[in-house]
């Protein structure tokens, strides 16, 4: 048997104010064939080495093709998506005939004229290899789960946790069904509900992560084979920008699609409880100043609307102006995106002190730049943090600022948000000898900051990516969601 496999991952925030370049992926390594043998500590290699290994285990023959990843950004460009698209069938093209696709995407890649890259991609290499073929894919469950993936894939599966720290397990259940679907041991079946809901769904706290065992303990019960949830992508517009339930069921369309249903109502129905616990700066800062100091132990702050893991920049001020307006020191805040800010600082080099024009760069959603005088603490060129599955995450070359009263700034020229505290101790700094830890993250950090943090507050800006889901200005996906409407899907109380 013959295994064929690829990774294809960027989110797209159709909102963002720059475009996905070739030069995005560049940046972490477009490989051909070869990320699982010579790259496999890259975002995608990790995967790919983990399939090659559980394939060559099972006596299949290995075919590898594309690897790349991008941070988040706005719409890939169309010559560089025809060229990844196109490079996957010539590999598949040329592999001969295989009995297993098994692809890692994350579900919401837009292009420059095409919506649904995945669900592109999906049905031509299912018009190449035909319906024998197991085809399986790893999402991230911030996806939107279209009518094109659902009907040419025999099993999608979606990572689990938010943060997502469960992607090499979500890999190993897709290569097992997938397998046993190849030798014709199962029969899997998808369908889908469509929750009409739009909102952010974190796993490290209630109600979501009952919901999440809920769905665990589904699994393996009554042929049901796998349960996933698009949580959706918000800030990325197309028709099918959402929250759904989708199972794969083994050979029973009407099981999986009234447990889909079944757990659909049920998120639905705890809508209320799942309004993001965001504030605005001043209430996020007043309830860090108002809990009693605890030493090595910070109060964390989430700056949410500017996570370069959503789309956005990484280079608004708004919480850093508040800070200098409000004269708040022994507060460490990071990373910020500014290059020239970061030429500048490295020109300068360590020690050296002098007035810097930060941040504020791309546009009315990274508010104004900020002055203020800086000493640069440390340059470290390649900084990496850890990943949220234990492997490197660049950051390029990070600065470390000190500004006025102990405030600590993080300056990065590889657009990324925060996962680890290694992050800022890479560079000798150690959060947890401040009074405030800002991270521009959403909730990727959770793993690595919750162990240190008095507490956590997440504070909502007019960053790109602020979590008005209400307010979002959509002009594809219909206006019949929560919390736009009260109860889009007409139940009642």
């Amino acid at each position: 048997m013959r295994m064929f496999t690829a990774f294809l991952v960027t989110e797209t925030n159709s909102f963002a104010p720059m475009p996905t370049g070739r030069g995005s992926f560049e940046e972490y390594g477009i490989f051909h064939g070869d990320a699982s043998i010579r790259h496999a500590d890259t975002e995608g290699g990790q995967y790919l080495l983990q399939w090659r290994q559980r394939g060559e285990a099972a006596g299949l023959e290995v075919v590898e093709s594309l690897c790349v990843y991008s941070q988040p950004a706005g719409r890939v460009l169309a010559p560089v998506w025809a060229d990844f698209k196109g490079s996957v069938l010539a590999d598949l093209r040329r592999s001969g005939p295989v009995d297993m696709v098994l692809l890692f995407l994350h579900g919401a890649m837009m292009a420059v004229g095409q919506d649904d890259c995945e669900g592109e991609l999906i049905t031509a290499i299912r018009a190449m290899v035909g319906p024998g073929v197991a085809i399986g894919a790893v999402l991230d469950p911030h996806c939107h789960l279209s009518p094109s993936m659902l009907d040419n894939a025999d099993v999608l599966i979606a990572m689990k946790e938010y943060p997502h720290i469960d992607g090499a397990a979500r890999a190993d259940e897709l290569f097992d069904l997938c397998l046993r679907t190849a030798r014709g041991e199962i029969r899997p079946v998808m369908r889908d509900f469509d929750c009409k809901m739009i909102t952010l769904y974190p796993t490290t706290v209630e109600p979501v992560r009952g919901f999440v065992d809920a769905m665990r303990e589904a699994e393996g019960q009554d042929g049901i084979l796998s349960v996933s949830l698009a949580h959706g992508f918000p800030w990325g517009d197309t028709p099918w920008t959402g929250t759904r339930t989708w199972v794969v069921a083994d050979g029973d369309a009407g099981k999986a699609a009234g447990l889909a249903r079944d757990l659909g109502l049920r998120l639905y129905r705890m809508r209320e409880q799942l309004r993001p616990g965001v504030t605005d700066i001043d209430t996020a800062l007043d309830r860090a100043l108002d809990r009693p100091p605890v030493p090595g132990r910070p109060v964390v702050l989430a700056d949410v609307a500017d996570n370069a893991g959503g789309g956005a920049p990484g280079d608004s001020t708004f919480i850093l102006k508040r800070l200098l307006e409000r004269g708040l020191g022994q507060v460490v805040i990071g990373c910020f995106w500014d290059l020239g800010a970061i030429n500048i600082c490295c020109n300068a080099g360590i020690g050296s002190r002098f007035d810097l024009r930060l941040g504020g760069k791309c546009g009315p959603a990274s508010g104004d730049p900020v002055d203020l005088t800086v000493t640069v603490r440390n340059i470290v060129e390649n900084h990496f943090q850890t990943g949220l599955e234990g492997g490197p995450s660049p950051l390029g070359t990070a600065v470390w600022l000190e500004a006025r009263d102990g405030l600590h700034i993080v300056l990065t020229s590889q657009r990324s948000q925060v996962f680890q505290p290694d992050a800022f101790t890479g560079l000798g700094l150690d959060p947890t000898a401040s009074r405030m830890v800002i991270v521009k993250s959403t909730q990727h950090f959770h793993a690595g900051f919750a162990p240190m943090a008095s507490d956590i507050q997440y504070v909502s800006t007019p960053g790109a990516i602020a979590p008005a889901f209400a307010e979002i200005p959509y002009s594809t996906r219909s206006p019949d969601y929560w919390p736009r409407v009260a109860d889009p899907l007409a139940l009642g109380a």
